[in-house]
């Protein structure tokens, strides 16, 4: 199979996955969608060679932030009863918003090129152990203040949700 088939067939199950996400009417059937959709985008990074991101995308994406909508979703137990209406204003001004937002993307995309996709010449770009090398050689300092700044959150963390006891 050519690599443009499968890249045509991994955006159209990207495009129709996103859009079953918007248009599906429950929330548990939107958040698998995101799942599905997720994951075709994982495909395209395979493709481009960057199996580590793809892998990173999947864990990271399709794992942990799915699992926490889908708990969210179950916790907050939707139902169309107990559901807010809400007014005509709210409407129109999403309306008039997301209108702007398409204005923005379309005259984003008008000064873009279409290009037909070229498959990567070089093979040792996405591995794991290159990425690692690069990271602990050259970037060692920015990594190491990345995980003591992930430290600080978690200790402030622990802090703001500890009860205080009188």
């Amino acid at each position: 199979m050519s690599s443009q088939l499968i890249f045509f067939m991994l955006a159209a199950l990207s495009i129709l996955s996103a859009l079953f996400v918007v248009f599906s009417k429950s929330p548990i059937y939107s958040v698998l969608w995101l799942i599905v959709c997720f994951f075709s985008i994982a495909g395209h990074y395979v493709m481009l060679n960057a199996q580590f991101l793809a892998i990173v995308h999947i864990i990271v994406y399709a794992g942990a932030i799915m699992v926490l909508m889908l708990f969210t979703v179950m916790l907050l137990n939707l139902n169309k009863e107990s559901e807010p209406h809400k007014s005509i204003l709210y409407k129109g001004a999403a309306v008039i918003t997301g209108g702007m937002m398409m204005l923005v993307l379309l005259a984003a995309m008008r000064s873009t090129q279409l290009t037909t996709y070229v498959a990567p010449t070089r093979t040792d770009v996405g591995f794991v152990q290159n990425v690692g090398l690069k990271l602990f050689t050259d970037f060692l300092l920015p990594f190491e203040m990345t995980s003591v700044l992930f430290i600080a959150a978690m200790i402030g963390a622990v802090v703001l949700a500890k009860k205080e006891v009188h």
